[in-house]
């Protein structure tokens, strides 16, 4: 009995993984055969229709897409550049340093985990308008420059760190800053992939705060563009919308195809202990 209540429980688990991943996949294989025929198959699933690039070409021509995906690059590079500056400072002081108030300072970073973004909005939007940055590439990044997780997260890296490696490198003359750069930056470099790849799929796909904060095509990220271009009432077909929806997913799904073993081992090595 207990032989075929595990085989029941393993089945009803395989049955259960391949519904949740057809339900999450079927959008995703829509959008697909949308793009890549023309919009009279939108609704019709034949096996041999027509494949087409069309739905593309109108999609690029309708909007500045080229412009979207540069805003989009210099954001998450100036974000993530930011991050790495700041949480590796914060989180080499918060491993290897004492100073008084350490673990307060630290549990007030901590608490930055706890407070969801949405409800800062209000103030980081009258902050940017006193700073004269509303509608502008910086104004989306700034609020997110310093990251809790971030610093959390090299902190845990920084203290399983020897602290012997310290001792050797202070020994050799190395400073405090050259200590970091020699010794702790490259033995952390699977855990600053990990959590650069997460900085980047996060804010190459944040949508609410950009849209408030720009008003321009000269500073709008991709997802701000698409949902404009998609919201136009002109009779845009779907098949257009899906192809541009998949120009600006497109990126971070081929990156996760081509590179999806060095992800994983890259989180599995910087597990937290």
């Amino acid at each position: 009995m207990t032989g075929t209540s595990e085989m029941f429980d393993r089945l009803l688990n395989t049955c259960a993984a391949w519904a949740l991943a057809l339900i999450w996949v079927l959008p995703l294989a829509y959008a697909v055969w949308t793009a890549f025929h023309p919009a009279a198959y939108e609704a019709r699933f034949e096996l041999f229709a027509p494949l087409t690039l069309e739905n593309f070409s109108k999609a690029w021509n309708a909007a500045p897409f080229a412009r979207y995906f540069l805003n989009t690059f210099i954001l998450v590079t100036m974000i993530l550049a930011g991050q790495f500056f700041l949480c590796t400072l914060a989180a080499f002081a918060f491993a290897r340093f004492e100073f008084p108030g350490r673990n307060i300072l630290f549990a007030l970073v901590l608490l930055q985990l706890l407070v969801m973004p949405d409800i800062l909005m209000v103030e980081n939007y009258k902050t940017m308008r006193l700073l004269n940055l509303v509608d502008t590439i910086p104004a989306i990044a700034l609020p997110y420059i310093a990251s809790g997780f971030g610093i959390f997260l090299l902190r845990q890296t920084f203290m399983t760190i020897p602290k012997e490696l310290d001792e050797a490198a202070r020994i050799e003359g190395a400073s405090f800053l050259g200590v970091l750069w020699k010794v702790y930056i490259p033995l952390a470099k699977p855990t600053y992939l990990a959590y650069g790849l997460v900085s980047v799929s996060h804010h190459w796909n944040n949508f609410l705060w950009p849209l408030i904060v720009t008003n321009s095509v000269e500073t709008r990220p991709v997802t701000v563009g698409l949902s404009i271009f998609s919201a136009i009432d002109s009779g845009i077909e779907w098949s257009v919308i899906n192809a541009a929806t998949l120009m600006t997913s497109g990126p971070l799904l081929i990156a996760f195809l081509l590179f999806q073993r060095q992800f994983v081992q890259s989180f599995m090595r910087a597990g937290i202990k």
